[in-house]
């Protein structure tokens, strides 16, 4: 899998921003879905969970909190494990995905970690907001959305303010 400098065209540049994409969590339509490829887990925000009309009783309980940057500690609401549909057909794949639930703030819905990019045998690129990925039928893709990036940002600079 590879990147070339026609996949950058559509990126305003230079830029440092983060990779968000839109993914089909559930059959619900997730948007800002933040991918981190530093993340040891893949997170489904608790607002998120709600708004796709999950029951916290489908939720399994778990005792260990996570460790954010500057060892934050947050305990997760539970864990629930949801079907999750990458790409456009026909180089798209649907997979079960482990999400731990946190209730916290956050400007974005969801993140999508190690775990999930392993399995999916995904490449990112950083410079192209670009998510790569095998299918049956050759490689997927996801771009990101630089605007919607830019807008999670300023919301969380903004969430910050009345911290």
């Amino acid at each position: 899998m590879t990147f070339t400098d026609e996949d950058a065209e559509r990126i305003h540049h230079p830029h440092d921003d983060a990779i968000f994409i839109t993914l089909l969590i559930a059959n619900y339509t997730t948007r800002r879905v933040l991918v981190d490829n530093g993340s040891s887990a893949d997170i489904l925000y608790y607002p998120t969970f709600r708004q796709m009309r999950l029951r916290r009783n489908q939720l399994c309980l778990v005792n260990s909190p996570l460790v954010g940057f500057g060892g934050m500690k947050v305990q997760p609401v539970g864990t629930i494990t949801l079907p999750v549909m990458v790409g456009s057909y026909p180089q798209q794949i649907t997979e079960e995905v482990n999400f731990l639930v946190v209730d916290c703030s956050s400007s974005h819905n969801a993140i999508i970690g190690r775990p999930t990019l392993n399995s999916w045998k995904a490449v990112t690129s950083t410079y192209h907001l670009s998510v790569r990925f095998l299918t049956e039928y050759g490689v997927g893709q996801m771009q990101g959305d630089q605007l919607a990036t830019r807008e999670c940002y300023l919301a969380m600079l903004a969430m910050n303010k009345h911290v």
